[in-house]
């Protein structure tokens, strides 16, 4: 994103936050004045509660179908840019969308009320809202950090699904995420990229409880570096959002650095097959290090998506590719 624009939808947020104060005062983190209002907050979202949280979700297609529950990537991003996954509805499945806790428009949290575990408990729970009976089937569509979230979820559980889909997780055990992570987000220091990340601290800052100015940061942070020439993502543009979980996104990573966690501790109790896929054009990860974060799943299969960035399941060429693949894969679980 060139940085005048940058600047200007910066200069454009604070003008909107402060026409919109009933005192005349600049009152960013008010509901709905600087980002979207979360289902708690805006009563007309789509929204279920479950193991204490209140999150935005929705279904598509006939409830006693066979369940493919979409889950997104961040920590902290939400399910829009999945919602080409729609499509598994009208091949007869029982389709579910939800932002995580601190995601997206679901309810927002202190850092202290975040943690691994939760995060697990919380898509156990939702598959327990939506499934109709013991015998529907249950497949997981995880994307980036959501692929880390369902293994993380089905090493718990080894047999509460049926199918996995699990798009490039960084990783399933610490050190590989760090790595991951840092390649992917290996910017030049000198690059228009940083510069136009870093030129919005000029302007906000918040404390851990202005959910509203920190969501905002990080969205303009992602939307600027998501799609970015110096990226190594691959992806064709920004990436579609609702609102990003500023909180969420730190607390995870900091429990992540201090429980360094392992995912593989019990996945060679896993029987339901993994379509493991990756994409031809994210310049941070590739086949040598698809085959290490996929090596522990005893039943998997490995697919290059073609012509394709990070965000594989948003943009056209990448859902092309990916969709065909992945309903021939459920198609065969059913």
């Amino acid at each position: 994103m060139d940085t005048s624009l940058t600047r200007l939808l910066c200069s454009a947020a604070l003008a909107v936050a402060v026409a919109g104060c009933d005192d005349g005062g600049f009152a960013p983190d008010d509901p709905g004045k600087l980002v979207l209002r979360t289902v708690t907050e805006d009563a007309t979202l789509p929204a279920i509660t479950v193991n204490g949280a209140r999150l935005h979700a929705e279904t598509f297609g006939t409830a006693g179908n066979p369940m493919v529950v979409v889950i997104h990537g961040g920590p902290g991003s939400d399910y829009r840019s999945l919602l080409n996954c729609q499509a598994f509805a009208a091949r007869g499945y029982f389709v579910v969308f939800y932002d995580q806790r601190g995601s997206g428009l679901s309810e927002r949290y202190p850092g202290s009320r975040y943690t691994l575990t939760t995060m697990q408990e919380d898509l156990g729970a939702l598959i327990a809202y939506y499934r109709r009976s013991p015998s529907q089937k249950v497949f997981l569509l995880g994307h980036s950090w959501g692929a880390m979230l369902a293994t993380s979820y089905v090493n718990a559980n080894p047999n509460a699904v049926d199918g996995l889909i699990l798009g490039e997780p960084g990783g399933l055990v610490w050190r590989d995420i760090e790595a991951y992570v840092s390649r992917s987000r290996s910017f030049p220091f000198s690059g228009e990229t940083i510069n136009d990340v870093t030129y919005l601290d000029q302007f906000f800052t918040g404390r851990d409880d202005q959910h509203a100015i920190l969501d905002f940061k990080l969205g303009m942070a992602g939307g600027t570096t998501d799609g970015a020439a110096d990226s190594p993502s691959g992806d064709e543009g920004p990436v579609p959002f609702w609102r990003a979980g500023a909180v969420v996104t730190r607390a995870l990573f900091d429990l992540g650095k201090k429980e360094t966690p392992d995912w593989t501790t019990n996945l060679v109790q896993l029987r339901a097959p993994v379509l493991f896929v990756y994409s031809q054009n994210n310049r941070a990860y590739g086949e040598a290090w698809a085959r290490r974060v996929s090596a522990p799943f005893p039943v998997v299969r490995l697919v290059r998506i073609a012509d394709a960035g990070h965000n594989m399941l948003t943009f056209p060429r990448g859902w092309e590719s990916f969709f065909p693949v992945a309903a021939q894969f459920l198609d065969s679980l059913r």
